[in-house]
């Protein structure tokens, strides 16, 4: 016995750098910061001991990649949380689940979460509120009009829009590098005549007869990965050329204004795609617009698909963010009932029927107007802070291990 207790401690001894070599190895690196597999480790137990739906290892990848470029972003502004209002935030993290500060740390440690782990948690997240908070204070600000038109009467909400020309590059993967060399050679293009020129030359879309100049539409039905990219543009400027399935996207920025209107939060959108054989060519373009003709909403489309495969047709309701990034790019230029054929899958093989459902709204009802404003505040925070975490991921080099 004490033979096997002397080799199990001498292979211990032996295995234990490697397996601590192996926790802490680097998983994800951001620009020169690095996210370890232990890391990683620890959010997905957080998330699952607080109870977060969906993939967890996705979302705790997701979630560090996002802190380590906030907390860039802090440093970068010489802003960090004090010690006091650390512990104060932490208190308040606590006080939800009806615990004291040292309870709620005991009560993580039992789930293998440590106090280093969720003090980092609270850090950046608290400090990253604050900044947004004091850089976009001003422009955040909620008139008694806004207020006003929130609850169905008189005044003027002030929604962002954005004017801007597009194209799309479809390609297979035996053309792919001749479609990437035409998109890196338009976004360095300086004018929209240009631009527009390009449009009608190479794009897929519609709107090339139009030089891809698309109408006013809110930044909001943009998919918010996107919103950062089109809201950093000056007049004039493109985008990087920017990866969609089967094909490469450019925008080009033509204008910004601020309009009267009240546009709540989108809670989701519902959408169907219908899939036919044969990609852009005539036939399947031929089949899409008899399509077209035939419906004028999405439950029409189950009579078109009766007796086809139940693959065939597909509807769903996301939220914008967990929607394809073509397919929303898409969704955002049409209203419900419209639909669009320009998208494909299989390489080109299979021509996407898309067609919009609805739009629906987050909207809280019997509220104060203290409520309502606080509402309409963050609303405008949460824009401007996801337009710069989308920025500022743009800007980052990633790199997975």
């Amino acid at each position: 016995m004490r033979a096997l207790i002397s080799t199990l401690a001498i292979l211990w001894t032996l295995l234990a750098p490697n397996i601590a070599i192996a926790q802490f190895s680097p998983a994800i690196i951001i620009n020169n910061s690095v996210i370890s597999e232990f890391e990683i480790d620890q959010r997905i137990v957080m998330l699952n001991t607080f109870q977060t739906p969906g993939n967890l290892e996705n979302i705790a990848r997701e979630q560090l990649i996002e802190d380590r470029l906030k907390l860039a972003a802090l440093k970068s502004a010489g802003l960090r949380i004090t010690d006091e209002g650390l512990v104060n935030a932490m208190t308040a993290f606590a006080t939800r689940a009806d615990l004291e500060l040292d309870q709620f740390i005991i009560m993580l440690g039992q789930s293998g979460i440590s106090e280093e782990t969720f003090r980092d948690f609270v850090r950046v997240n608290v400090s990253w509120r604050d900044f947004i908070q004091s850089r976009f204070s001003d422009r955040a600000q909620v008139t008694e009009d806004d207020i006003n038109l929130a609850l169905g009467q008189s005044g003027a909400y002030s929604s962002i829009e954005v004017l801007i020309n597009e194209i799309i590059i479809p390609f297979s993967p035996e053309n792919e590098q001749q479609a990437m060399t035409a998109a890196n050679r338009i976004a360095q293009l300086t004018s929209t005549s240009a631009f527009e020129a390009e449009a009608r030359r190479v794009s897929a879309l519609p709107s090339k007869i139009h030089g891809g100049r698309l109408d006013w539409l809110p930044i909001s039905n943009y998919p918010p990965s996107l919103r950062g990219l089109l809201l950093d543009l000056a007049p004039g400027e493109i985008t990087e050329p920017l990866p969609i399935t089967n094909g490469v996207a450019l925008f080009q920025m033509r204008s910004v204004r601020e309009v009267p209107r009240i546009t709540p939060e989108l809670a989701a959108i519902e959408y169907a795609t219908f899939y036919i054989a044969g990609g852009l060519n005539d036939l399947g373009l031929t089949e899409a617009r008899r399509i077209d003709a035939l419906v004028d909403t999405c439950d029409d489309l189950y009579g078109v698909a009766r007796g086809l495969p139940v693959a065939q047709l597909e509807r769903d309701v996301l939220p914008s963010a967990d929607i394809p990034a073509d397919v929303a790019m898409e969704l955002a230029k049409l209203d419900a009932g419209e639909a669009s054929y320009m998208l494909t899958r299989d390489n080109g093989e299979t021509l996407v029927f898309l067609m919009m459902c609805g739009r629906t709204l987050a909207i809280s009802e019997d509220v104060d107007r203290e409520a309502i404003r606080g509402q309409l505040r963050s609303q405008r925070l949460n824009t401007y802070a996801t337009a710069l975490l989308a920025d500022l991921r743009a800007a980052a080099t990633i790199t997975y291990n």
